[in-house]
């Protein structure tokens, strides 16, 4: 099976701008780019689903080039139902060191910044060397564009499609790169991009768009809660991203592995056999889980992820340090530890409603401190009992947590 077929498989091949493609992308040999405007300081999940296509082509003979957008990020993609926030310049710059690090670090590979050859273009050369090439009944027939004639849209979001369209000719001028790969809402993009070349130079370069990888619902995948899954620990936890994929949606794990993943044809569809056998031990999801999160942390952050989660599925609260209480605990109500009351502590933390009702929960043995079930209701929370003297987790129930912090 070559890389193409490979790609056909996992669902990552959506539009392909010529079927030449299947030969070329199979003999190896191709420089290729993929994008991202440095909207945020970090990458996410989403991002990572696209990314991933630098490894897997690279393995196959390719050379990947990235591109962050500094130029491309102070004017804004059009969104398709309204005009994206302006950024400031050092916001942009930020981002771009940001992203830079993040993508030389997982990918080991070429980023560049088309502020670089944007910067010096005059408004007059980029409309007698570029716009002049553009057809605007061309441009206002792409989806994304047509999509948004009702409520409008400004100049300046019309005019990124030639920005990206004049990134794909300068890398091509310049860094023999003959393919753009993005998702599959930036298929307008690549086209122009494509057009563009073949009318400048008279040279065919190609492209292809990935599917966006999306829970069943339609909503991005990366998405929880309104927040994204980040690839940065300090906003991510590996524990939080241990969560986030162990409680996937059976009907897309599958999807998700194939998507995000290196594991063999064979080995995935092993696991989808196991999935559909007894989905409720959730192998799948455990791969999942595992296969991303080395990828991105390594070995260690998984499994210190995968300690963080039995302890607190068991309830054997102790056996963690401060370091993983934290990661685990992260989103969890808190409140400031000063030698509390365990009743005062519940309704502090909305653990329980009232003193009466913390009282109950106590005296029927429904809360615990730090994995030991108490039932004194006088019992009091003191710093000597915190863990590392950091820490005091409450539970009520199985599955209601909160800490003190000292």
């Amino acid at each position: 099976m070559g890389i193409y077929e490979e790609l056909e498989w996992r669902g990552l091949i959506k539009d392909v701008s010529n079927p030449e493609l299947r030969e070329k992308l199979n003999a190896g040999g191709m420089t290729f780019y993929i994008g991202t405007d440095p909207t945020g300081d970090s990458l996410h999940i989403g991002h990572f689903s696209s990314f991933l296509i630098c490894k897997r082509l690279k393995d196959a003979g390719h050379h990947p080039i990235v591109l962050v957008g500094g130029a491309t990020g102070l004017i804004g993609d059009p969104k398709p139902d309204s005009e994206r926030p302006m950024i400031t310049k050092e916001t942009v710059e930020h981002n771009f060191n940001c992203l830079k690090h993040q993508l030389m670090t997982l990918f080991d590979c070429e980023v560049v910044n088309n502020y670089d050859w944007s910067k010096d273009i005059s408004f007059i050369n980029f409309l007698r060397d570029f716009g002049k090439f553009f057809n605007v009944n061309y441009m206002l027939n792409k989806d994304i564009v047509s999509r948004r004639l009702d409520e409008g849209i400004t100049y300046t979001e019309f005019s990124y499609m030639i920005m990206q369209a004049l990134d794909f000719w300068w890398l091509n001028q310049n860094k023999n790169v003959t393919l753009q790969v993005a998702g599959q809402d930036q298929w307008g993009n690549i086209t122009a991009g494509i057009e563009l070349v073949r009318k400048k130079e008279q040279k065919e370069v190609y492209g292809f768009t990935m599917p966006l990888l999306t829970r069943s619902d339609g909503v991005k995948f990366g998405k929880t809660n309104g927040q994204s899954v980040w690839l940065d620990a300090k906003k991510t936890s590996p524990y939080e991203m241990y969560q986030f994929f162990i409680n996937s949606e059976d009907t897309k794990v599958i999807d998700y592995l194939k998507f995000l993943t290196f594991l063999s044809k064979e080995e995935i569809l092993e696991l989808e056999k196991k999935h559909q056998q007894a989905p409720h031990l959730r192998e799948a999801h455990t791969a999942l889980a595992r296969e991303v999160i080395t990828f991105i942390h390594g070995k260690e952050a998984y499994e210190e992820a995968l300690k963080i989660s039995k302890a607190l599925f068991s309830g054997d609260i102790k056996s963690l340090t401060a370091k993983e209480i934290e990661m685990g605990f992260n989103d969890l109500p808190s409140t400031e530890g000063k030698n509390n009351t365990l009743v005062d502590a519940l309704i502090e933390v909305k653990l329980a409603s009232s003193k009466r009702e913390a009282r109950e929960f106590i005296r029927n043995g429904a809360v615990s401190v730090n994995g030991d079930k108490v039932t004194d209701e006088s019992f009091t929370l003191t710093q000597d009992i915190a863990i590392e003297g950091k820490f005091i987790v409450l539970r009520r129930g199985k599955k209601l947590y909160a800490l003190l912090r000292f």
